[in-house]
């Protein structure tokens, strides 16, 4: 994954990350929770009435540029750029939402990274209660990070990756570790952006996690997760989504 104006230096300002950039397990799990903490997950083109562009070029304009976010096909995409750049072995897999009441289709996108011949989930964008740190990719994998807990479970040829929220596992998606090309996410991003029946299309919603918690400002309410706690109070979306973040 490349883009002509795409640059390792402004990426890394951008994201705030002053590290050694070498393909270890070090510097991705830097990396990751670098961009999780300074790129916001974000619908707002969606929300206004446009389809995300899956141009890589545009995605780094609106991202690096701008200062902006996006959602898993934008921040992800960004991120393998990165991972590119810096010589990491990737690639493309379609995950299944599983939150939703009924099954769907294959629409996230997340990115396997392997190292040393072990493959880790990669994913910066997946909002809520997503990963914090890449993940070995292993049945019955169950790691903390930063305070919060995951699991990977392998089910009918899936792993199934699921979070410890209020001392209950719950379901986040399931994928294989089958490669997709980048390509082939374009009509997921066309569903994701348009289709009535999908969370982008039907409230306003930003993410973007901090080193002991996470934001979440979906619709007019805003929780601020630090340690443990939620604070969760009303408030106004366009200036909580600039204050907390830098969404204009």
């Amino acid at each position: 994954m490349t883009a002509s104006n795409f640059s390792l230096p402004d990426y890394l300002r951008r994201i705030g990350y002053s590290g050694e950039t070498r393909p270890d397990l070090v510097t991705l799990t830097t990396l990751m929770s670098a961009q999780l903490q300074s790129v916001p997950f974000e619908n707002t083109e969606v929300q206004a009435g446009r389809i995300p562009s899956m141009v890589p070029e545009e995605i780094t304009t609106k991202i690096v540029t701008n200062g902006r976010g996006g959602y898993c096909y934008e921040v992800n995409g960004l991120f393998a750029m990165a991972l590119t750049a810096i010589g990491f072995e990737w690639y493309f897999a379609g995950a299944r939402p599983m939150f939703y009441p009924a099954r769907r289709p294959k629409t996230h996108l997340v990115v396997i990274v392997t190292i040393d011949g072990e493959n880790y989930l990669c994913d910066t964008g997946f909002g809520g209660y997503g990963l914090r740190q890449p993940i070995h990719i292993h049945d019955g994998e169950i790691a903390e990070q930063n305070g919060d807990r995951f699991r990977l479970e392998l089910s009918n040829n899936e792993y199934v990756l699921s979070s410890l929220i209020n001392d209950e596992w719950s379901l986040q998606y399931g994928f294989s570790l089958a490669a997709q090309e980048w390509i082939e996410f374009s009509l997921a991003n066309y569903f994701n952006a348009t289709h009535s029946d999908t969370i982008f299309t039907q409230k306003k919603l930003a993410v973007i996690q901090t080193p002991n918690g996470r934001k979440i400002l979906l619709n007019d309410t805003l929780k601020i997760i630090e340690n443990g706690s939620t604070d969760e109070t009303i408030v106004d979306y366009a200036k909580a989504a600039n204050e907390h973040f830098g969404l204009t």
